[in-house]
């Protein structure tokens, strides 16, 4: 911090597996007034038209991944590194770096007691050396496949790729310090989240 004696906000990395609730739990701090650092937002950001990041992209996988108006093609993208560990690690490469780099600036500007820092892939992430405590969005794996299935629409085979890619709910898990429970309903969600804001301020406080 740019003040010694600037007590440095509580650092909560939030993650989970997809379509495990993750955005609908960031909501929910944020209604409370909690700082929300979302890198799958960031992720967006550094390779928006015109940036170093996207042209990055487009001289390692060429124009194949960038669709008519400049922008990533994030299905065409999507597809090739689900189907290739070396161009999902180079595509790592280019995006991991300045989505850290912007992740500490806005941990730096946004204040608060406490902040949510949204890492979908913390477990593999450089980030979880960043964070002070991590809070893992869970559910059954089936109910995660379901909730997959029916937001895109894809084939059973194609939703048990994508769930196969991320690490096992088991990996996360074992990093959390604490867990949220998704598998009922909203109220059960916002009760969850309103103990911890509880919880977190009183970590928050000097």
């Amino acid at each position: 911090m740019s003040d010694s004696n600037t007590q440095q906000p509580l650092r909560i990395g939030l993650t989970g597996g997809i379509a495990s609730g993750k955005s609908t739990v960031a909501e929910q701090f944020s209604k409370l007034g909690v700082p929300i650092i979302d890198t799958d937002i960031i992720a967006r950001e550094v390779v928006a038209i015109g940036s170093p990041g996207i042209e990055e992209v487009r001289k390692r996988f060429g124009d194949s991944v960038i669709d008519e108006s400049g922008n990533l093609d994030r299905a065409a993208m999507r597809k090739l590194i689900f189907l290739d560990d070396a161009a999902r690690s180079d595509l790592e490469a280019i995006l991991h770096p300045r989505i850290g780099a912007e992740v500490r600036r806005q941990a730096e500007t946004v204040g608060g007691p406490y902040q949510i820092i949204a890492v979908p892939l913390l477990v593999s992430s450089q980030l979880l050396q960043f964070v002070d405590r991590v809070l893992v969005v869970d559910c059954e794996e089936d109910t995660q496949l379901q909730r997959l299935l029916k937001r895109d629409a894809g084939t059973i085979d194609e939703a048990q790729r994508i769930l196969a890619a991320q690490s096992s709910r088991a990996e996360r898990l074992a990093i959390a310090d604490e867990v949220v429970t998704n598998d009922s309903d909203l109220q059960h969600l916002q009760d969850q989240v309103t103990a911890l804001h509880a919880a977190y301020l009183h970590l928050a406080t000097p």
